[in-house]
């Protein structure tokens, strides 16, 4: 399969990685990390961590088959201004794997379950990747508490009426039964420019080949009847996107989904800008963030 395949037909869902961060509800110093668990509404164990004490929280998601480590560039910075969190989908990093039903709805009710646990009235949810959509269910789920959506290298096209493309999913779903590490080793080499850092690549490549086929399939099942347009029909919030250019992101195609949208392009970035243009990236974050406290 060809590069621009893989990314335009996996961009919304399957990758990323992240980081640790803190939210609100306590009062935690910003250079002390602490870890916590709560259980999602299916009783699978979540952990998190949650960092400083400022508002809103900023409360970080990753993508498919990644944890919370990756936002390590973000934590310390955002930390010092606002109340951060970052956690662990489950099935992912030191999260409970024990779900039996793998979808987006499930992964929206573990951000919730951190948010209803440290009673945070005001939250931007940041998603990479599959984070992105979690996002939008999670905000679903908790309109009065989310003040607003940022998007990293996804929402390139909100058409999210996945069933469209059950024909896709279910090839997606056989590809991974047949040769999991193949196709996820195909993947990854679709999130990056030619010239990455190698040893970035490795890491993630080597953090993604630690997944579930069963959470992929199941994953890749539940698309095949997913309408996010529905959500966002029902969303208030603005959604902002920090995005890296190996696709194109359609911005006036997407306001005609959701008209509070805007996004931000990264020259010569891929899947992981975060990681792979942290500063820049930050800098983009931070000016998002203080737009949408003002405007809240």
């Amino acid at each position: 399969m060809s590069k621009s395949f893989w990314i335009q037909r996996l961009g919304i869902i399957i990758v990323s990685l992240l980081i640790a961060l803190p939210a609100a509800g306590s009062q935690h110093p910003a250079g002390i990390p602490i870890v916590k668990k709560v259980p999602s509404a299916d009783g699978v164990e979540i952990v998190y961590s949650i960092q400083g004490k400022g508002k809103p929280s900023v409360i970080f998601i990753h993508g498919g088959f990644a944890d919370r480590s990756f936002w390590r560039n973000q934590v310390k910075p955002f930390s010092k201004k606002y109340s951060v969190i970052a956690l662990d989908l489950a099935g992912h990093g030191e999260s409970g794997k024990n779900r039996k039903k793998w979808d987006l709805i499930g992964f929206a009710q573990d951000v919730r379950a951190v948010i209803e646990k440290e009673n945070i009235r005001r939250a931007v949810l940041v998603g990479n990747s599959l984070g992105g959509p979690v996002a939008l269910e999670a905000a679903r789920l908790l309109p009065d508490n989310v003040i607003g959506i940022v998007a990293v290298d996804t929402f390139q096209d909100l058409n999210l009426n996945l069933k469209a493309r059950s024909d896709y999913f279910q090839k997606i779903v056989q590809a991974f039964r047949s040769d999991f590490a193949g196709t996820m080793r195909q993947m990854v080499r679709a999130l990056f420019h030619a010239d990455a850092d190698p040893e970035l690549y490795r890491q993630v490549e080597k953090k993604m080949l630690k997944g579930s086929i069963e959470m992929a399939v199941g994953l890749m099942e539940s698309f095949m009847t997913y309408d996010g347009v529905k959500t966002l029909k029902k969303l208030p919030h603005p959604i902002r996107c920090i995005n890296g250019d190996l696709m194109p992101t359609q911005v006036e195609k997407n306001r005609t989904f959701h008209p509070d949208f805007d996004a931000v392009i990264l020259p010569h970035t891929g899947h992981y800008p975060m990681l792979e243009r942290p500063e820049l990236f930050n800098r983009h974050l931070e000016e998002i963030l203080e737009n949408l406290v003002k405007g809240n």
